[in-house]
């Protein structure tokens, strides 16, 4: 009895995403085991569409001082000094390269810095 129906790039037992049909006759959810003939999928086209955000939203410049102009990417943390929304990030390889990279934060409205490690 399947749970789940609809969408035939999904397990109808367990909703798991089905692997692309391969060279063998049938196509094996890696979850559950459920099996479905290739045959099933012939005729069937598949469509996908990446949606990026606009360059305005997605990075901010802000020059006030001398110098101190702020770059890249905006994101949705919140600041800890002034609590507002909106920091810009960088990130670094500052230890060993078996480690993580530090993230630094900067936020747009108070240029406060906060720093990461990953």
């Amino acid at each position: 009895m399947s749970c789940f129906a609809g969408d035939p790039n999904f397990c109808p037992e367990c909703g798991n995403i089905l692997p692309l049909p391969g060279v063998q006759d049938v196509v094996r959810c890696p979850r559950c085991s459920f099996s479905i003939p290739v045959a099933e999928f012939s005729g069937q086209e598949i469509h996908s569409t990446v949606v990026f955000n606009p360059v305005e939203q997605s990075t901010m410049s802000l020059e006030g001082e001398e110098d101190s102009e702020l770059k890249g990417p905006v994101i949705d943390r919140r600041c800890s000094r002034c609590n507002k929304e909106g920091m810009i990030y960088h990130t670094r390889q500052m230890r060993s390269a078996d480690e993580g990279q530090t993230v630094f934060f900067t936020c747009i409205n108070c240029r406060y810095q906060e720093k990461e490690d990953s």
